[in-house]
């Protein structure tokens, strides 16, 4: 089986801890601590990003940059990258997995991405300004 938008809305909105909203092509995904995701389809991928913060609240871009290559690897199935957005940038944590990938499977990647973005902002936290 391969993933639609309205049947990984139905699988999300059946998990209390989410807060589903279908915008356009995406889903918008809130968890309880206030973490929005954003979930697409494309392809035979299912993409999930979340917003990190902006690149211009770094202090030092290549120090970061760097502390995140040589870390990246603690945090499983999640990757950090930059996405312009409204013109500015932002740091972002990803994943992606096969649109044919099981239930079982989308909701450990979604509740992987949640933790992980609280960890990526406290890992990260003293390159900020």
């Amino acid at each position: 089986m391969s993933w639609n938008l309205q049947e990984l809305s139905k699988l999300l909105s059946e998990q209390e801890q989410y807060v589903i909203t279908e915008e356009a092509d995406c889903l918008l995904i809130a968890n309880e601590d206030g973490i929005d995701a954003w979930l697409a389809i494309s392809g035979e991928q299912i993409l999930v990003e979340s917003l990190l913060f902006a690149v211009s609240e770094v202090k030092d871009s290549v120090a970061l940059n760097d502390e995140i290559l040589r870390t990246h690897m603690v945090f499983p199935l999640t990757t950090v990258g930059i996405s312009s957005v409204g013109g500015e940038d932002y740091y972002t944590a990803f994943g992606a997995l096969s649109a044919q990938s099981k239930s079982e499977s989308v909701l450990i990647e979604l509740d992987t991405l949640f933790r992980n973005v609280e960890s990526f902002i406290d890992a990260y936290q003293s390159h900020l300004k």
